[in-house]
């Protein structure tokens, strides 16, 4: 597959990039005709620095977080962003205080918890989910029950890349969006035209990557 690579810039900002595949492949709740990797963004410090401070500007000097809570393996963009929402010399509503950043447990039976020991991260506080991607919305919707069984409230979303500007009343912050991968499109497995013209499936595909079938 990454010999089949596009790369793309975000409109956002221009030091982001992220690399695009055609295909047909399968996510956990849809097909999608195009796979988005964006292991380099997750994973190299200088670029996750980048994408953390570009999410930051949503909310420094108009919103309170108290957590972080990374979905998809976005730990590392996830402490750059607490940084840069708690830095001094810029107007934050964080400033001199701590932001806790964690990562749900996920159940054999695919339910979100969190352990008696990071509830009290979670009950009564400000919240801003981070996710990698969001395509059916089905993931932010989960995270957002979770988040708020435990106590908490979300104060923002932000994701690497979405095909959707809301979920559940809340607005969706992204650095790629279908506005910058022409032709996205994610469909239900009954209602995939790739599966009717009889193409198969080429990878299972998630947030943390792709197995070839």
């Amino acid at each position: 597959m990454e010999n089949m690579t596009t790369k793309i810039t975000s409109s956002y900002n221009n030091a982001l990039d992220i690399k695009v595949v055609d295909g047909h492949f399968a996510t956990n709740h849809s097909h999608i005709n195009r796979y988005i990797d964006m292991t380099t963004i997750k994973s190299r410090r200088k670029m996750a620095l980048a994408a953390a401070k570009s999410m930051a500007t949503e909310y420094v000097a108009t919103t309170i977080v108290d957590t972080i809570v990374c979905m998809d393996g976005t730990e590392v963009i996830g402490a750059y962003l607490a940084n840069a929402l708690t830095e001094n010399g810029i107007v934050s509503m964080n400033q001199h205080q701590t932001i806790y950043i964690m990562t749900p447990e996920v159940h054999s039976s695919g339910q979100l918890i969190f352990r008696d020991n990071l509830q009290p991260m979670i009950k009564n506080k400000n919240v801003l989910l981070l996710l990698a991607s969001a395509t059916t919305g089905k993931t932010i919707k989960q995270s957002i029950e979770c988040i708020e069984y435990y106590g908490g409230s979300i104060s923002g979303i932000s994701a690497i890349f979405s095909a959707t500007d809301e979920v559940a009343g809340h607005e969706v912050h992204s650095l790629f969006s279908k506005k910058d991968i022409d032709d996205y499109a994610s469909y239900s497995v009954d209602e995939c035209p790739m599966c009717k013209a009889g193409k198969k499936i080429e990878a299972i595909v998630n947030s943390y990557g792709y197995s070839m079938l």
